[in-house]
C-alpha cells in the first residue's frame, strides 16, 4: 500500500514511453513491408503477416498503457491513504494535547479525579508518524466518519479498493531489439 508515489508514477511515465515505442516500431514494420516493391503470393503473406505483427505489437502497446493507468490508479489511492493516516494523527494528537491540557489544569489547580478518556488518552502511545497503524487507532471520541480528507470518501472507513487488472494472456518470447524512436 505504501510507495513513494513519484516513483510510481516515474514507472507509469516509462510504462506510456515503452508504449509509444512499440506502436512506433508496429507503424515502422508495417511501413517498410508495405514500401518492399516484391510481388506475388509469398509478397502478400509477408505484408499480411507483417500487418498482424503490427496489429499484436499495438495490441502489446495497448497493455502497456493499461499498466501505467493502473499504476498511476495506484499512486491516487497511496496518496489518499497518506491523507486519511495524516488526518487521523492531527486529530488523535489534538485529542492528546487536548486531554493533557485538561490533566494539568486539574493538577496544577485545585486537584481532583481525572477524567478516565483523558488518562487514556495521556497514556495512549501514538504509532510513528505516518505509519499505516493510524489506520487501526481506536480511541474514545475519534470520529473516523466524520473525518474530512480531499479525495477520500470516508463513509465508515473502507479503503478504496484499486482496481483489478484482467490476467494477462501469455505472451510468446520474443527476442527482437527494439529500436529506439528517432527524436
Amino acid at each position: 500500500m505504501y510507495g513513494d508515489t513519484d516513483a510510481i508514477r516515474g514507472l507509469a511515465r516509462g510504462l506510456r514511453r515503452l508504449g509509444d515505442d512499440i506502436r512506433w516500431e508496429a507503424d515502422r514494420l508495417l511501413t517498410r513491408a508495405e514500401a518492399v516493391p516484391w510481388q506475388g503470393v509469398a509478397a502478400d503473406a509477408m505484408r499480411a503477416l507483417a500487418r498482424h505483427r503490427a496489429g499484436e505489437l499495438r495490441r502489446t502497446a495497448g497493455l502497456h498503457d493499461d499498466a501505467a493507468q493502473a499504476l498511476d490508479d495506484h499512486a491516487d489511492a497511496v496518496d489518499r491513504v497518506k491523507r486519511l493516516i495524516a488526518a487521523i494523527e492531527e486529530r488523535v494528537l489534538g485529542m492528546i494535547a487536548a486531554a493533557r491540557d485538561r490533566i494539568a489544569g486539574l493538577l496544577g489547580g485545585l486537584g481532583g479525579l481525572v477524567d478516565p478518556v483523558d488518562d487514556l488518552l495521556d497514556r495512549f502511545v501514538p504509532p510513528p508518524s505516518g505509519h499505516r497503524d493510524w489506520l487501526s487507532v481506536d480511541l474514545p471520541g475519534l470520529d473516523l466518519p466524520g473525518l474530512d480528507v480531499p479525495g477520500l470518501d470516508v463513509p465508515g472507513l473502507d479503503l478504496p479498493d484499486l482496481p483489478h487488472l484482467p490476467d494477462l494472456p501469455d505472451l510468446p518470447d520474443l527476442d527482437i531489439p527494439l529500436i529506439g524512436r528517432a527524436a
